[in-house]
């Protein structure tokens, strides 16, 4: 899920930005809609072919395919892709004019 930007002012003057990112929503996402079309494929459809084609079985497939990527998105929600950036700004009135002062910080926890 991604977040807007968020400001604010810290009593210092410093302007302060955060971002969080989360990575993973694809993967869960992707998977909900295998489930969707393994169960369909699986339990909605009657249909009785001649040959090796069963589409019950491609269904099944589909089905558990899509769980393992539901979980294995799951786990990268959870565990890694999060990620934070942050960025200080500080300006200070000196007597030749103004003094900026940019930091960033950037952060992953993907170990």
């Amino acid at each position: 899920m991604f977040r807007m930007p968020s400001y604010r002012a810290t009593n210092s003057g410093k302007v302060v930005r955060r971002v969080n990112r989360g990575a993973g929503t694809g993967l869960m996402g992707g998977g909900v809609v295998l489930i969707g079309l393994g169960a369909i494929l699986y339990w909605g459809i009657t249909v009785h072919t001649a040959g090796w084609f069963n589409f019950n079985n491609i269904g099944l497939i589909l089905f558990w395919l899509g769980i393992a990527t539901f979980v294995a998105g799951s786990m990268v929600v959870a565990f890694g892709g999060r990620s934070k950036s942050t960025m200080h700004e500080d300006i200070h009135s000196t007597p030749s004019g103004q003094s900026r002062t940019e930091e960033r910080e950037d952060w992953s926890n993907t170990a």
